[in-house]
């Protein structure tokens, strides 16, 4: 019998540490084949160059799709999406996959589930059921729907899920496999590398001894306009701080520009001494960076997700994460230095938050390989190549 083939399209950064465990776990499962195809920003060396990490972890590459257009807007983003339509379109008949995966709810993950489902191919979608502020809602239910099988993240996301009108018999709660990330860093939690020194950051090596703050803040794309100004506020909450903060670069959406415009700006106008930019990790070193920390300051997943199982506590700022599953790590406020403030010195006097389970426990990369290799595929048309 032949190993069923199952392709996974990773697109961008964060999107690696949220499928790495189910990656090894496929690749390691007898009756799996795994087909890894890298494409978009994970290519590219402004948004962390994804892919080094990724072969450095010994996962072997398949196919490269370079298909992000410039332009940092909106209609840049259609424009990628469509690229990346015709791209992987190609990329699935030429792999053949039993299986193709989507991960989560960036932009241009609609275009790997056109390109599959389009001919036919048995889709499976990650993270699906969940809800936030922005345009990634929608792709994430449009995900949803043209997927046949689903591996939700939470209880919630799952009924949420069937409640769109999927069969329950194909949806599952596995948890996030980036928690199964942060389970093994739990157990092994010593910040045990130099960051400077095995990352390089911008500015004047800082002495993080005595704790550090780290910061990472996206456009929202709904809100692309405002990118510049939330990011300067987030900024000067930071600036004038005694603790290093540790600020990563933005994903590639539209605002993108806007907020590089203005940590740009600001960094050049105001100097500040205790930021220091790095543009990615190695995913199990961000985890221990975070873990390690006084808090996480943003707009990021990481804070609703990893940072809940690890009891980090969390700035929230916005609305890129409304409405989504949380712990009790996350104060919410909104996009000013004043507010930004107040919340930091409130965390900084408060003792951390209980680790919450409400994404997994730490198993999902395996219980999604298993049920890959075992779930019926016969409910699906035959594909045609």
């Amino acid at each position: 019998m032949s190993k069923r083939k199952i392709c996974v399209v990773i697109t961008a950064r964060p999107s690696y540490s949220r499928i790495k465990t189910a990656l090894k776990a496929i690749q390691e499962h007898p009756d799996l084949q795994l087909q890894l195809v890298v494409a978009g920003s994970a290519l590219l060396g402004r948004y962390g160059n994804a892919l080094e990490f990724i072969e450095k972890d010994g996962f072997v590459v398949d196919e490269k799709v370079f298909m992000v257009l410039e332009g940092e807007n909106p209609t840049a983003m259609a424009k990628t999406t469509g690229l990346g339509i015709m791209e992987l379109a190609n990329v699935f008949y030429n792999l053949k996959p039993d299986v193709v995966i989507a991960i989560a709810d960036r932009f241009e993950t609609i275009a790997i589930s056109i390109a599959a489902s389009y001919q036919n191919i048995p889709l499976a979608h990650v993270q699906g059921g969940e809800v936030t502020g922005n345009i990634d809602e929608k792709v994430r239910h449009a995900n949803t729907k043209l997927a046949d099988i689903h591996f939700v993240a939470s209880e919630s996301a799952k009924e949420r899920v069937i409640k769109l009108g999927e069969d329950p018999a194909y949806v599952f709660n596995t948890g996030c496999p980036s928690i199964d990330l942060a389970a093994h860093v739990k157990e092994n939690a010593a910040l045990d590398f130099n960051v400077y020194e095995k990352y390089g950051g911008v500015g004047a090596t800082p002495d993080y001894s005595n704790g550090y703050l780290v910061v990472m803040q996206h456009p929202v794309t709904t809100e692309y306009q405002e990118s510049r100004r939330h990011v300067l506020q987030t900024m000067e909450a930071v600036a004038n701080l005694d603790l290093p903060v540790f600020w990563f670069w933005p994903n590639v959406d539209a605002g993108a520009d806007g907020t590089s415009s203005g940590i740009r700006h600001y960094r050049e106008v105001h100097k500040p001494a205790n930021i220091h930019f790095f543009k990615n990790m190695e995913s199990e070193d961000f985890l221990k960076l975070l873990l390690n920390a006084k808090m996480l300051i943003g707009n990021s997943s990481v804070g609703i997700r990893e940072c809940a199982y690890l009891g980090v506590p969390v700035i929230n700022l916005g609305s890129r994460q409304n409405r989504r599953d949380r712990g009790n790590n996350v104060i919410d406020t909104n996009y000013d230095a004043d507010s930004i403030t107040a919340a930091i010195q409130q965390l900084l006097n408060s003792e951390r938050p209980a680790p919450s389970n409400v994404y997994g426990g730490g198993d999902a990369g395996k219980k999604i390989a298993d049920i890959l290799a075992t779930i019926d595929l016969r409910f699906h048309k035959t594909i045609m190549y």
